[in-house]
């Protein structure tokens, strides 16, 4: 089934493939976004930059594409980040 848009010279593609894979995507409950491998922290500002050295030691930017995804500064001066990295070097 393809629709028209008023105004529009080409067609909408049919979306039914597309809601179906996005609804069993969402039940499954897997949680992970995209290829990487995302761990999150909330710990003081000293610990946090630890926690991140330790990241980058273990798991080297170059060939693990890590790095701080995001991050927030909480009251107490407590930090809140995401590291990110892929599963596993090529």
């Amino acid at each position: 089934m393809v629709s028209r848009t008023p105004g529009s010279q080409y067609p909408k593609p049919p979306l039914d493939g597309l809601r179906k894979r996005l609804k069993e995507s969402r039940q499954s409950g897997s949680g992970q976004r995209g290829a990487f491998v995302r761990e999150s922290f909330k710990l003081p500002r000293t610990a946090a930059r630890a926690k991140a050295r330790e990241w980058f030691e273990q798991y080297p930017k170059a060939a693990y594409w890590t790095e701080i995804e995001s991050w927030y500064e909480r009251p107490g001066d407590i930090i809140e980040f995401t590291m990110r990295r892929l599963p596993n070097a090529d």
